[in-house]
């Protein structure tokens, strides 16, 4: 097991690389939570690309090609893995950014490395040794979401079980805790802790922390208004960036609609969140 790899710093991409570290400006990761069209997806990296340029950040684009884990069997999934990839490559392409999606079975793993960046592991699936081994093995950076019902230092298992695959660097996500039912709270002890006991960078995804998963019955609900609450406090504690997801008309979105962020305001929470991020790192200096 290479446990000694150094994976406290990651960058990717090539024609806009992105590093991600808890010393470093903010990185962010952002897009729609599924990918839905190509124009769509198209629409929102061209806002992204432009957002990057203008507050000088490095961004990620996301987007789900299957969201796998719904809370019905009727609800939308996305466009599927043989339909969203060529999209994921146009946008690549045409803007630069760096790709990130998630993966669910072992058998994804590949095809999705031959375009994304980052390979994200789910928060359900973090503890999928097959699934992370896998992910670890093509060569890309993997994102292991917590999951909602893991202590912040458990995810150093995790992360372990990417080292000993020969990972060439991780990420780590904090996304909330379950808590109750139909709810998520933020511990921002959290944090520390991950970045502490895993050695990676670390990520605070502010908008399915506010989610309220089933919380519509056949759909989970979410509290969007909390979005830059949470964003501004884990920033002021110290992430090396954040995951938002948005959507040009949330409402409309096929899944996590309640809580993802207008792309229209994306710019100035954005900017906002830079200057927090500033005066935390530099106060840590």
């Amino acid at each position: 097991m290479n446990k000694a790899a150094d994976f406290s710093t990651v960058t990717v991409g090539s024609s806009r690389r992105v590093a991600f570290g808890d010393h470093l400006p903010l990185a962010l990761i952002a897009g729609p939570c599924a990918l839905e069209s190509r124009a769509q997806g198209l629409e929102i990296a061209q806002a992204l690309a432009e957002l990057a340029e203008r507050l000088s950040i490095g961004v990620v684009f996301k987007a789900s090609f299957d969201k796998a884990n719904r809370s019905s069997g009727s609800a939308g999934r996305g466009l599927g893995l043989a339909a969203s990839l060529p999209i994921f490559a146009e946008i690549k392409e045409r803007f630069g950014l760096p790709i990130l999606t998630d993966v669910h079975e072992t058998t994804q793993c590949a095809p999705v490395a031959e375009v994304a960046d980052i390979l994200q592991i789910p928060a359900f699936l973090c503890r999928q040794t097959d699934l992370l081994a896998a992910a670890a093995r093509t060569g890309r950076v993997v994102n292991v979401k917590k999951g909602q019902f893991l202590a912040p230092w458990d995810m150093r298992h995790a992360i372990d079980k990417l080292r000993a695959e020969g990972a060439v660097g991780a990420l780590a996500t904090e996304r909330g805790t379950s808590f109750g039912y139909n709810a998520l709270v933020s511990d921002m002890r959290a944090l520390p802790v991950l970045a502490e006991t895993t050695g990676v960078p670390v990520i605070f995804d502010a908008t399915h922390s506010v989610q309220q998963p089933g919380g519509l019955g056949a759909a989970s609900g979410g509290e969007r208004r909390f979005v830059p609450v949470l964003a501004r406090a884990a920033v002021a504690v110290g992430v090396a960036g954040l995951f938002i997801e948005t959507h040009p008309d949330p409402e409309s979105a096929v899944s996590d609609g309640p809580n993802m962020i207008a792309l229209r305001d994306l710019p100035a929470l954005i900017e906002a969140l830079l200057a927090f991020d500033r005066l935390a790192k530099a106060l840590a200096s």
